[in-house]
């Protein structure tokens, strides 16, 4: 008996102390135990991290009342608006309840100056708009004694407003204040993209700014809208109005106007912003083919058309005037330099059974070498692109089958063995991006933003010469499973880690994640202060100002 209650007794000590363990821990979905303690947060502190950071002990506070930016270089209608913008996202983002008690804290010195100006120079305006060549390089000065913000071009400028403004931050006693801090910066990549798929869930286009000014907060650069697919095609063409028509969700509701086109493109475009539209094809096409009858190719079973359809028909003389008509318009409506071509996940098998492909393939001289004939569409398609005097971009699928193309093509790498991709694409001499390590869409229970971090483009084997070939990288978020109810806190600030991995110096030690973790919190309830609902990447905590 006496055995009996001592076995009980230890099974209930062993509960109790199981429970106080899982009470006190966690598990990340790296297997990971991490302690249930709350991440304590920066004070005033950049995401991304710039090229050279040096803040000072000295604290100076703001004049709210007074503060103002002072252009002292080229007038440009975006740098007038980022000053209207980075005004109110300063001192108007911050709780209304929170009180403006100008009292000094024992931090503040009485012999600190009070900052009531940020001098904006910038050297040249911004070119009618963002581009892949744009220079987003600027220095910023912060002392007792004045601020200046210096860059070659209005965009370095907008960079630095979006620094400038992280570095302010608010004390309990409700004074806005900066530290003394001087800044080098510029980004390590060019190409710095955030991929939205709307086909297979219709985005409002207010989600769709409020993804861009999230971008905007992180430094990203390119939206890499993924506008059309499989599921639905809701971009309105003004040639060929049947496409929305007969492919959207709903011709009335899931839609995106050329108002609306536009005015993403616009609302981006004040923000440094490039709108490069993709439109992947012969794949990911079946909804183009309820308005643009005879453009996909017909399946068939034991010598019949069995009512299915596969990717676009190549060989027949009605498709590529109309591509070429229809990518008229998109170089119209799109003024981005590049467009996305896609040519992804090219099913062979029902170009296989087509007697119209077959004879087409014969007449080629193309065997049953299906990779040739995607090869000659894509040929076709990039012909009509250069003629238009557009750039374009590709999935990595199509250097995959080996298809040849054009020196100037940009590759995208999503697959899984992206170092021995990226190897084998720039020992090709072909420019690419890297997608592969930051998927979004794939979530997993814990800090998974991690993960995202030490994903660096340039850990290959590979030249000097092949790594200046890496433009930079895109985080995707496809849509399977993402409406407008998730879209946000499903991207940021997961997004943020790939935004400092595409900004800022490589980096050094995987120790350097924990001095990270702290800037991530800081950030993180930044961008809730400003009204983008970013979930928790870290665990336990709280914001000073919630959701």
């Amino acid at each position: 008996m006496t055995l009996k209650r001592e076995v009980i007794c230890c099974l209930f000590f062993i509960l109790i102390a199981t429970i106080l363990f899982c009470n006190a821990h966690y598990i990340t979905s790296n297997g990971e135990r991490l302690e249930n303690v709350a991440i304590s947060k920066t004070q005033g502190q950049p995401w991304p991290m710039p090229q050279s950071y040096k803040p000072s002990g000295i604290v100076l506070n703001l004049d709210v009342v007074n503060f103002q930016f002072i252009n002292v270089g080229v007038n440009c209608e975006f740098l007038t608006d980022a000053f209207k913008r980075y005004s109110k996202i300063i001192f108007a983002s911050n709780s209304p309840a929170r009180p403006l008690n100008f009292q000094q804290e024992s931090k503040i010195k009485s012999s600190d100056s009070v900052l009531n100006t940020l001098l904006v120079n910038s050297k040249t305006g911004g070119h009618g708009g963002p581009s892949f060549e744009m220079d987003e390089s600027y220095t910023l000065s912060i002392t007792p004694t004045g601020a200046l913000l210096s860059s070659n071009e209005t965009w370095g400028a907008i960079r630095g407003l979006e620094t400038f403004s992280q570095l302010v931050y608010r004390l309990n006693t409700g004074e806005f204040v900066v530290n003394a801090t001087d800044i080098i910066d510029f980004p390590r990549f060019k190409h710095r993209g955030v991929l939205l798929d709307t086909s297979r869930h219709y985005l409002k286009k207010e989600y769709i700014f409020q993804n861009i000014e999230a971008m905007a907060q992180n430094k990203f650069n390119v939206f890499h809208w993924h506008i059309v697919d499989d599921q639905s095609f809701p971009y309105y063409s003004s040639s060929f109005p049947d496409l929305s028509g007969k492919g959207a969700y709903n011709p009335r509701t899931h839609v995106y106007t050329p108002e609306d086109v536009n005015d993403i493109i616009q609302f981006a475009k004040y923000r440094g912003i490039r709108v490069m539209v993709e439109f992947d094809s012969p794949g990911h096409t079946l909804s183009w083919g309820n308005g643009q009858p005879g453009l996909l190719t017909e399946c068939y079973s034991g010598g019949q058309f069995n009512g299915n359809y596969g990717p676009i028909n190549p060989a027949l003389n009605t498709t590529f005037p109309f591509l070429k008509q229809f990518f008229a318009e998109v170089a119209q409506v799109f003024p981005d330099h590049y467009i996305f071509l896609g040519g992804d996940e090219v099913d062979f098998s029902c170009w296989k059974t087509n007697p119209i492909i077959t004879a087409f393939m014969q007449k080629m001289g193309y065997g049953t070498d299906y990779s040739k004939l995607e090869e000659y569409y894509m040929q076709q398609l990039l012909d009509i692109i250069s003629s238009l005097n557009k750039g374009y971009m590709i999935w990595q699928e199509v250097i995959d089958n080996s298809a040849k193309v054009a020196a100037d093509t940009v590759v995208d790498v999503w697959k899984g063995g992206w170092e021995d991709e990226m190897a084998k694409v720039t020992a090709m001499g072909l420019k690419t991006l890297l997608s592969s390590c930051w998927y979004l869409d794939y979530i997993s229970y814990g800090s998974d933003w991690e993960r995202y971090y030490q994903c660096d483009p340039h850990k290959f084997n590979g030249t000097d010469a092949q790594k200046n070939l890496v433009l930079g990288g895109e985080a995707a978020l496809w849509g399977e499973f993402v409406d407008d109810t998730n879209v946000t806190p499903r991207l940021w600030p997961r997004a943020s880690a790939v935004a400092e991995r595409l900004w800022s110096p490589a980096m050094s030690d995987k120790l350097e994640l924990k001095a990270v973790e702290n800037r991530m919190a800081e950030h993180r309830c930044r961008m809730v202060r400003r009204g983008i609902p970013a979930e928790e990447p870290l665990g336990p905590g709280y914001c000073d100002i919630e959701f």
